[in-house]
Parts: structure tokens; sequence; C-alpha cells
């Protein structure tokens, strides 16, 4: 039983050796497969931008990707290993927007997110922030009903039917409804909340 065990720790130690060597800097993200092998394993921690305007409209873009299928989200993204929250937020309105945005340093809500039939993305910890644009989304971006494009962006009134299941935590706020304000710093949903 011992050589059998210091043999399944020496074929781990060889595996990760193999993986540090592939992946590089985890500081700039990590190859995709190799993002979703560790999805696997640990929740992962998100950042979530909760863009209004002056006319009380809320910016989302539109998804359409095989975890999600198509629907409008919050724009958001995962912190890269030793990635402050700070630049995060800002490389999401960049990546996402092309734009900038100023934010409220401590988050609105906090969301622990758990899609119970799925390892692979199935554990979230998601930080919502209050967000202001400081410069003007890229137009070319802008959403076109007609031939909706992963990644455009669109101004909403109110929150729209087609909205991603994982953000449905966010609709009230999405609404501007004033009781959503103080929402519960922590809720856990075991549901199902993305696609299988």
């Amino acid at each position: 039983m011992l050589n059998e065990e210091a043999s399944d720790g020496e074929a781990i130690r060889q595996a990760i050796a193999t993986l540090s060597e592939a992946v590089g800097s985890a500081r700039q993200g990590l190859p995709e497969e190799v993002f979703l092998f560790v999805s696997s394993l640990t929740p992962m921690v998100n950042v979530d931008l909760l863009i209004r305007d002056d006319e009380g409209r809320t910016l989302l873009t539109w998804r359409h990707d095989r975890f999600y299928g198509p629907g409008w989200h919050v724009p958001g993204g995962i912190l890269r290993f030793k990635e402050s929250s700070a630049a995060r937020i800002a490389a999401v309105a960049a990546h996402e927007l092309g734009a900038e945005v100023d934010f409220a340093p401590h988050p609105l809500c906090r969301h622990e997110l758990v899609n119970a039939s799925r390892d692979v993305r199935g554990h979230f910890i998601s930080l919502l922030h209050a967000c202001r644009l400081k410069s003007t989304p890229d137009p070319a971006r802008r959403f076109d009903p007609a031939s909706p494009r992963h990644g455009d962006w669109a101004w909403h009134a109110r929150c729209p039917d087609l909205l991603i299941p994982v953000h449905e935590v966010y609709r009230a706020l999405i609404n501007g409804d004033p009781v959503a304000e103080g929402c519960s710093p922590a809720q856990v949903s075991g549901k199902n909340t993305e696609k299988p």
C-alpha cells in the first residue's frame, strides 16, 4: 500500500510540474483547459459590475456560450492570482465594454452561487460592485437585436426577461428596486443556476 501511495504522489507531483511549466504566470490568466480543471477543484471568486447611468438604466452585455446559453448578464470576470478586485474591475470594463469605470470599493452584495449538477464552473463567490462609466463604451460593440453577438452591450431601463439564470440574484438591483440596495451580503443558491 505504501508503494502505491508513493507512486500516486509522484504522479501528482509530475503532473503539477508539467502544468506549472505549461501555464507560466497565473497572473496573466490560465489556458482555458487548465482554468476549467481548476474550477472543478475550488470556488472561483469574481467581480460583477452593476453599471447604472443618471437615467436609472443598467448596462448589460449579451452572452451566448456553452455554459450560459443566450441571455443578458452583468459584466464581470474572475480574479487572477494575486490580482486585486480593483484591477479586475478595470480589466472587465476595458475588455467587455472598451470603457473605464469608477466603482465603490465595497461590494453591494456578495453571492455564493452553486450549480448542484455540474463541477466545472460549478461554484462561484461573486462580488457585485456599483460602478459609473468614466468613458463611453465602444460603439462598435453596441447590441443590434437583428444580429446579436456575444459580448455586445445595451442599456436597459428594466431588467430584461432573458437574463442568464446565474444573474437572477441581481434582477431587483438591475430594476433599481430601492429595497434591493440593502440586499443581504451573502446568499447561497443550491439551485441549478446555470445550464448543465
